[in-house]
């Protein structure tokens, strides 16, 4: 960016749809799968990726991106190293936020809702589909922790190449799965002159939805 770049002039018109109570369906998860297909079949770059907020146990805010890896009743399903810092930080507050853009379809999602561990049947199963060199990178990394430089990284990664040389290679037992169950789903379309369309469902006390349209 140029240092005479005027942020204050970048802006962009959004005019491909807008959003109706009648287009939505009664479940946020239904109506996510919806829009995460559109997604999908529009050829979003890595349309699964989501922004996670979590929030430390004195209160401060971090932000990261993740992938959304499943998706059911639990909630949304990503995976991480139980050892790192995000995960340190769902441990001393499991209040959790979501967010996916697609800026080509003028779409943005919101989730906010409590993070759980999944079962350990569900982190092997999710482990075993992932590449090889995934897989190793998984044990080699001891994330979060500060790295003179990365040389540490490569002798770990030799080492375990030649302690599973084949595609045997079992799931770190510091390495799983989360899923964030959902209180709120906000659906947000693009709209000329920053009317936006939004939807918001909240849980009710009967587990159902309350679907309620937001100024935008």
């Amino acid at each position: 960016m140029s240092a005479h770049t005027n942020l204050a002039g970048i802006r962009r018109d959004y005019s491909l749809r807008g959003l109706d109570r009648s287009d939505l369906l009664p479940d946020p998860i239904a109506q996510f799968r919806v829009w995460l297909e559109h997604a999908v079949q529009a050829q979003a770059p890595e349309p699964n990726a989501m922004t996670l907020a979590t929030v430390d146990a004195a209160g401060a805010p971090a932000a990261r991106i993740v992938l959304l890896k499943g998706l059911d009743d639990r909630g949304f399903h990503f995976f991480t190293n139980y050892e790192s810092d995000k995960a340190g930080q769902m441990e001393a507050n499991p209040r959790v936020a979501l967010v996916f853009h697609w800026i080509e379809l003028e779409r943005q999602v919101r989730v906010r809702g409590a993070v759980s561990r999944l079962t350990r049947a569900d982190t092997e199963a999710y482990f075993s589909t992932r590449p090889r060199g995934s897989r190793l990178g998984a044990w080699v990394s001891r994330q979060s922790e500060v790295l003179a430089d990365r040389a540490p990284l490569e002798r770990r990664l030799a080492e375990l190449e030649k302690r599973y040389p084949g595609e045997d290679i079992p799931a770190p037992s510091f390495w799983g799965g989360y899923a964030v169950a959902p209180v709120s789903v906000e659906y947000w379309q693009g709209r000329p002159s920053r009317l936006h369309d939004r939807f918001l469902y909240t849980r009710r006390p009967d587990g159902g939805w309350r679907i309620d349209r937001l100024s935008p």
